[in-house]
């Protein structure tokens, strides 16, 4: 009985690391196209990764159609919990504009910017865990 507990008592702790550490392997990809009318709004910056977090390919704002995107190329970084992409007036992004979740790990992610809202006044391009408020990762577009 007494070894019967343990095993459930380590199978769950396995379960329970599994579940809080497998969305970081895994991998989305996308790979939305460069609308034939888009525009540069914005110099093409780098994208930076944090201690723990590397990241890797460009950002740059874009318009297309009317509309202005916030627009990753070969992007790459990890997957996390909770990562949300935002506009910020600095890297602490405590002033910012939700973008939303992050859609993809990997590729070219185009992330609609909202109406009213002025890139040139949220120079950084951020991907923030909002559960644990680390950065994972920036990029300079102004």
């Amino acid at each position: 009985m007494k070894y019967t507990l343990i095993a459930l008592g380590v199978l769950l702790a396995l379960g329970i690391a599994w579940y809080g550490l497998s969305p970081l392997f895994i991998t989305i990809k996308v790979d939305d196209a460069l609308p034939a009318t888009a525009v540069l709004m914005a110099q093409t910056a780098p994208v930076i990764g944090t201690v723990g977090h590397p990241a890797e390919g460009s950002a740059v704002i874009i318009e297309a159609d009317g509309r202005q995107y916030l627009r990753y190329e070969n992007f790459k970084t990890l997957n996390g919990p909770d990562l949300y992409v935002y506009l910020a007036k600095t890297p602490n992004a405590k002033e910012y504009v939700d973008l939303g979740l992050l859609r993809a790990t990997e590729g070219n992610v185009n992330y609609e910017i909202p109406d009213g809202v002025d890139p040139k006044e949220y120079p950084y391009a951020l991907v923030w865990c909002k559960q644990f408020g680390v950065l994972f990762n920036s990029a300079k577009l102004y």
